[in-house]
């Protein structure tokens, strides 16, 4: 990402002549942030690119010029010589850009700290844009009239979330897929406390984050500001600079926000995109809903023009802890519903690059109700069954099938089930049947969470205990991420990849005992029109019979191990002149992955 600074300073050359134009200079600048919750003292270098316009043509300089690569962001800055009491409040600060068609987006900036504010643009389009800003203190030349030009050029790297483009929804409305329409598989890793001080940056962020790419996963997910199961302002919850908001909830600190800035900017360097959860649904309580819509107006100048997902909020439905306890958490649903709802509509509504949008539903939502009240907003939906192993399986799936088909113009994928060693159970077996079942079950993607990872109990520091009293676990996430489980969810996502797998489809007819409400053990089944089939079995193969192939046809199967990646068995058959097969038992006494495709 390139950064530029303009500054109101007069530049003088090594001659000692004033110069009135533009001029870029390149420097390595030490940003020093203090650690609050100890004496330790982060040293943060970041290269700045600064463009100095001269005093002397500061009211009617001429438009400045940036270059940036498609997909990627550029970021400028600019400060203001007058001083405000409260920046955060008393200053608005868009910028007008007009696309190489004319068309116009409302880009905000966000308050950096002091008396600067900061844009942040990027763009799939190549071509020019122009921008002027709009500051609602129109006398203040230095904020506001600004014009300038940025050329958007080829993308020449690999990076997939560059060189395709952020995502959005498929033309058939059942899956991701990049701007450019390169397909996307959701595997999501859950680091709901991910921005906090327990996961060291660099070094422990950065060693995880390489273990997830290696596995396959493409989404980190984590919540900014005010993760679950702790209350405002806990320690647990802060980062080396702090809480993100001051205790009178009256402004943002942007420092928290640096020190988030590094961790989402190498997710992305690293090609994997980060899905943020604004606020975890309870915090809405506390803010209320102008607050709430301030907090996620700056999360969206800050972070909207990177290739993100975002969260409205985590558990939408969950009262706070104590609160469970009073007898009217229907009361709290009814009210988080509607005012989580007003939220979404502020967010699309504000958000010039239309990021997509979900919302995590929480376990209030078993009552038959929507996460939200206006489901509308939302882009792709989000199930959360529980976290109970086996006895969890049977509602996920009926879940998942009676979400699916009551959402059938949007995508519909597992937000959160079963973290793999919760209660000490859901592990790697249940997470190849929750992975399999809803990818075959019309899924876009799978996400995976881990007892130990999601709250980052360490060696040295234990999460500790909720509100309410309750400890989820003592794994430290150095050994929760070596649970098996990411590593065959990843094995999954890697043998979808090898074929046309957004053409699947669910296709329980096509087996003579398919996966249903009273037996979810049963085999699952997804064709493609081109006659791909991929079957799932989470118990034996006795009498299983596939029907409706293509009769006296010739195709070709084998047996994939979901456990080691492996192909076990292949070979081809004919299909019989009523269109069916007998398949074959299981090679070895597992679960297994049958892809079958006509020759």
């Amino acid at each position: 990402m390139k950064r530029h600074r303009f500054l109101s300073d007069t530049i003088l050359t090594s001659s000692g002549l004033s110069l009135s134009a533009a001029l870029p200079v390149a420097f390595s600048k030490e940003r020093h942030i203090a650690k609050k919750s100890s004496e330790k003292m982060i040293k943060a270098s970041v290269l700045f690119f600064t463009i100095c316009l001269s005093a002397f043509h500061l009211t009617n300089a001429q438009p400045i010029s940036l270059s940036t690569a498609q997909n990627q962001v550029i970021e400028w800055a600019y400060q203001s010589d007058k001083i405000y009491k409260e920046p955060f409040r008393d200053v608005s600060l868009h910028a007008i850009i007009k696309d190489p068609d004319g068309k116009q987006i409302r880009l905000s900036a966000f308050w950096a700290g002091e008396n600067e504010w900061r844009f942040r643009f990027a763009a799939s389009q190549k071509g020019d844009y122009t921008f002027i800003t709009e500051c609602n203190d129109r006398k203040n030349v230095e904020l506001h009239g600004k014009k300038g030009k940025i050329s958007v050029v080829d993308y020449k790297g690999d990076n997939p979330l560059y060189r395709h483009g952020p995502v959005k929804i498929s033309e058939n409305k059942r899956y991701l897929v990049h701007e450019d329409g390169a397909p996307f598989l959701w595997l999501a890793d859950s680091w709901w406390h991910g921005m906090t001080t327990r996961f060291k940056w660099p070094e422990d962020f950065k060693y995880l984050t390489a273990d997830r790419k290696e596995k396959g996963f493409s989404v980190i997910q984590f919540a900014i500001g005010f993760p679950c199961d702790i209350e405002p302002f806990d320690p647990r919850g802060q980062n080396e600079a702090g809480d993100p908001w001051d205790e009178e909830l009256n402004s943002i600190n942007p420092a928290y926000f640096d020190l988030v800035d590094l961790r989402v900017q190498w997710l992305l360097e690293e090609g994997i995109m980060p899905n943020i959860v604004g606020a975890w649904g309870y915090y809405i309580k506390w803010l209320g809903v102008e607050k709430m819509q301030q907090h996620w107006d700056y999360i969206l100048a800050r972070y909207g023009a990177y290739p993100v997902t975002w969260t409205l909020c985590g558990e939408s439905t969950l009262a706070y802890y104590t609160d469970l306890r009073d007898g009217n958490w229907d009361t709290y649903k009814a009210e988080f519903r509607e005012q989580w709802s007003e939220v979404a509509k502020h967010l699309k509504a504000s958000d010039p690059f239309q990021r997509l949008l979900t919302v995590h539903p929480g376990p209030g939502a078993r009552d038959g109700l929507p996460p939200i009240d206006q489901m509308e907003h939302v882009d792709f939906v989000m199930v959360q069954p529980g976290h109970s192993g086996y006895q969890t399986l049977p509602y996920a799936s009926k879940t998942f099938w009676e979400t699916y088909a009551k959402y059938a113009d949007r995508p519909v994928l597992y937000g959160e089930v079963c973290f793999e060693g919760m209660w000490g159970r859901s592990l790697q077996d249940v997470q190849r049947y929750l992975f399999w079942s809803s990818m075959l079950s019309g899924a876009p993607g799978f996400s995976y969470g881990v007892e130990g990872i999601w709250q980052f109990n360490t060696e040295e520091e234990l999460f500790g205990a909720t509100p309410i009293g309750d400890v989820w676990g003592n794994v430290p996430w150095e050994t929760a991420h070596q649970y098996l489980g990411s590593k065959h969810i990843g094995l999954g996502k890697k043998l979808l990849e090898k074929m046309d797998w957004q053409s699947l489809r669910p296709f329980p007819e096509g087996l003579n005992r398919h996966a249903k409400e009273d037996d979810v053990f049963l085999p699952f089944c997804a064709a493609s029109p081109e006659g791909l089939r991929v079957l799932y079995f989470f118990n034996g193969i006795r009498g299983l019979t596939m029907k409706r192939l293509n009769e006296n046809t010739k195709y070709s199967y084998a047996f994939f191990d979901p456990i080691h990646g492996e192909v076990h068995e292949s070979g081809s058959f004919v299909a019989s002149e009523q269109g069916t097969w007998e398949v074959p038992r299981e090679p070895v006494k597992q679960d297994w992955v049958l892809v079958v495709q006509p020759e």
